[in-house]
């Protein structure tokens, strides 16, 4: 395949437009990071609510333990500080529920912040870059083999009028009579065309 033209100017404008996608792409993918860093930022609350949540967990569930020891009301005691512990773990619990929500919303961000402007880019530059490389390597591929006749036929079909109009004399009856410089000027125009050196 051929991916860049031959000639200069055109080069140039397929060269930046290259660099515009790598640059666009990269663009998005750091903002995409910068902004999953930041939604992940905001699970410094769920962090908290489970450490609070452990810390409950371990102080009553010591104080139950130790409660148990008390004569007499030491069970019922245990009991009452068992709650305590069990309200330890619906905050870590609470917590850990704030985390993998903020978690999983800043992965799908990140995702979308890159999907969707790479999906732009896929659907708009690449099929225009794909469709030059078919043409060109095919326009190279005549040249090559030396069928000047198609490419001059394919010329006549897909310049304007007005290139048409500038022939001296009339090319499709030129290209009837295989008149070789009439050919050869067509040929030339159509590979300048499809961006491939004559």
């Amino acid at each position: 395949m051929k991916w860049y033209a031959d000639r200069p100017a055109r080069l140039a404008r397929q060269v930046v437009a290259d660099l515009v996608a790598v640059a666009w792409v990269w663009f998005w993918a750091t903002l995409a990071l910068a902004v999953g860093e930041a939604v992940r930022a905001l699970r410094a609350p769920g962090d908290g609510l489970v450490d609070a949540g452990r810390g409950l967990t371990d102080t009553f569930g010591e104080a139950a333990a130790k409660a148990r020891d008390v004569p007499l009301v030491g069970d019922r005691l245990a009991e009452a500080l068992d709650r305590g512990k069990d309200a330890g773990g619906t905050l870590s619990d609470a917590g850990n529920t704030q985390i993998q929500a903020v978690e999983t919303t800043a992965q799908w961000l990140t995702v979308a912040l890159v999907a969707i402007p790479v999906a732009f880019l896929l659907i708009t530059w690449l099929p225009l870059r794909l469709r030059f490389a078919r043409r060109a390597s095919a326009a190279a591929r005549l040249r090559d083999q030396g069928r000047l006749d198609l490419l001059a036929l394919h010329a006549l079909n897909n310049l304007s009028l007005r290139e048409l109009a500038d022939f001296p004399q009339d090319p499709v009856e030129g290209w009837r009579r295989q008149d070789p410089e009439v050919v050869r000027a067509l040929a030339t125009r159509q590979l300048r065309a499809s961006g491939v050196r004559a």
